[in-house]
C-alpha cells in the first residue's frame, strides 16, 4: 500500500465526523473557510501576536511529561507565562484538552488525528510561526499533523517505542520483540515484563505479526481487519498472563521497577531510558529498535480552537521549534529534534546521529502511532479495519 493510499484512506475514514461539523458551522452562521486567524483574539501580523501576548500573560498547555523546555526563557521574552499539566496517554490528552481549561496540547498522532476530525484543534498560519520554515520537509504535511493539505500545528520532535531490558538479566545480544511474545520467553521472564497500558499496544503486536506470520498480510498496523486485529488480540490475551506491570503514563512507576529490579524486560518510552542510565548510580539497561521494527510517534504541538491565551500559544509554538529548544527537548527526552539546527546545539554532539535525525532509512520501519479508522484505504475492494472503539473495547477485555 503506497503512503498516498495510506492518508488516503486514514482521511476517509474522517470524512463523515468532518461533514458533520461543517453542517453544524454553516447552522450557526459560519463560512466555509477554515483560518487559523479565526481564533478569537488571535493578530494578524507576528508584531500584533507578540503585543497580544504580553496582555494575555500567559499560556496553559497539555504535554507529554518532559516536553516543555526553556520555560523561563520563554517567559522572559514574550510575557507569556507557562503552566503545564502532563497526560499519560493520548486519551488523557484529548479530555484535558476538551475541558477548555488549555490552550494547546502536544499530541500524538492517535490524539492529533481524533482532535482535527472533531475541530477541537485549529489549523495553523505558518506565516506567523518563523522557525517552522526550518523543520525538515518529510515531517511536514503528514496525516496525523495536517488534513486536506492544511497544517494543524508544529511538528515537535520524533521517536521509537524501544524494547528495554536489564543487562545483568537479559541477553546482551538480545535483537528481537519475541522476548516479550513467545511463549518459552514468557515463561522465562514470567511478572517481570513491563508493557504500555494502552489500547494503542494493539500495534505493537501487529508488528511483530506483520514479521513473523506475514500470512497474515498485515501492512500497516493501524489498518487492520478482523482476521489481523483477532491475531493481534490473540497473541496479547496470551502475553496478558506474564505480564508484570502495565505501566501507565507516569513513567516515574516504570522507572521504579526497572530500578528495582521487579521488571527486567519490555516496551519503553526513550525519556525513561534517559533517566535510568543518567541515575547515580546508573541502572545498567539496554533499549534496542528490535529487527522487526517498532511503533512510535511523531508529535505535533496544536492550538485549541477556542484557546483563550492564541497569541502565547502561537509564540509557544514557534519557541518549540526553535534550535534552542529543540536541542534541550530531544536530549531531555531522548529522541529526534525535527529542526536540525538544534543539532549544532547539544551538549552531546553526537546526539543527532545517536537518535537518527536525519537517517530517514532508519524511521521507515517505526511506524508512527496515529488513529484507526473503518477504511483501510484499500480502493474499492470493501475491506473494512477495526476503528478506534474496537481497539478500546478489545484492550478492556485483554487487561481484564
Amino acid at each position: 500500500m503506497t503512503e498516498r493510499r495510506k492518508r488516503l484512506g486514514l482521511r476517509a475514514g474522517m470524512l463523515v465526523v468532518v461533514a458533520i461539523l461543517a453542517i453544524v458551522a454553516a447552522g450557526c452562521g459560519g463560512d466555509d473557510e477554515s483560518s487559523a486567524s479565526q481564533i478569537e483574539g488571535l493578530g494578524s501580523t507576528l508584531e500584533e501576536i507578540q503585543a497580544n501576548a504580553r496582555e494575555e500573560g500567559e499560556v496553559n498547555v497539555v504535554q507529554w511529561a518532559g516536553y516543555a523546555q526553556l520555560v523561563d526563557e520563554f517567559t522572559a521574552a514574550t510575557g507569556c507565562k507557562v503552566n503545564t499539566k502532563d497526560g499519560g496517554s493520548s486519551d488523557d490528552m484529548i479530555s484535558l484538552l476538551q475541558t477548555g481549561e488549555y490552550d494547546g496540547v502536544s499530541a500524538s498522532g492517535n490524539a492529533s488525528v481524533r482532535l482535527m476530525a472533531t475541530g477541537d484543534v485549529a489549523p495553523v498560519n505558518t506565516d506567523l510561526i518563523p522557525n517552522y520554515a526550518d523543520v525538515q520537509e518529510g515531517i511536514k504535511g503528514q496525516s496525523y499533523n495536517s488534513l486536506d493539505g492544511e497544517p494543524y500545528g508544529v511538528p515537535h520532535g520524533r521517536g521509537p517505542n524501544y524494547l528495554m531490558f536489564r543487562n545483568d538479566m537479559v541477553p546482551a545480544d538480545t535483537n528481537s520483540w519475541n522476548v516479550v511474545w513467545e511463549d518459552d520467553q514468557l515463561e522465562k521472564y514470567k511478572g517481570k515484563i513491563s508493557i504500555y497500558d494502552d489500547s494503542i499496544f494493539i500495534a505493537d503486536a501487529a508488528v511483530y505479526l506483520k514479521a513473523t506470520q506475514p500470512d497474515l498480510g498485515i501492512d500497516n498496523p493501524y489498518q487492520l481487519n478482523e482476521e489481523q486485529f483477532n491475531a493481534a488480540v490473540a497473541l496479547l490475551k496470551k502475553q496478558a498472563p506474564y505480564v508484570g506491570e502495565y505501566w501507565p503514563g507516569d513513567v516515574a512507576k516504570q522507572i521504579a521497577s526497572y530500578t528495582n529490579g521487579d521488571s527486567t524486560v519490555g516496551t519503553t518510552w526513550p525519556y525513561q531510558y534517559v533517566q535510568l542510565t543518567a541515575a547515580k548510580p546508573p541502572v545498567a539497561v539496554t533499549a534496542i529498535k528490535p529487527k522487526e521494527g517498532t511503533t512510535g510517534w511523531s508529535d505535533t504541538w496544536m492550538a485549541y480552537s477556542k484557546a483563550a491565551n492564541p497569541n502565547c500559544m502561537y509564540l509557544w509554538m514557534d519557541h518549540m521549534i526553535s534550535p534552542e529548544a529543540q536541542a534541550a527537548v530531544a536530549e531531555g527526552f531522548g529522541e529526534a529534534p525535527v529542526n536540525l539546527k538544534a543539532c549544532e546545539l547539544t551538549k552531546n554532539q553526537n546526539h543527532c546521529a545517536e537518535y537518527h535525525a536525519d537517517d530517514e532509512d532508519w524511521w521507515k520501519d517505526v511506524y508512527y502511532w496515529t488513529t484507526p479508522v473503518e477504511d483501510c484505504g484499500d480502493d474499492d475492494d470493501g475491506t473494512t479495519c477495526k476503528t478506534q472503539e474496537d481497539w478500546k473495547t478489545a484492550w478492556t477485555e485483554i487487561r481484564g
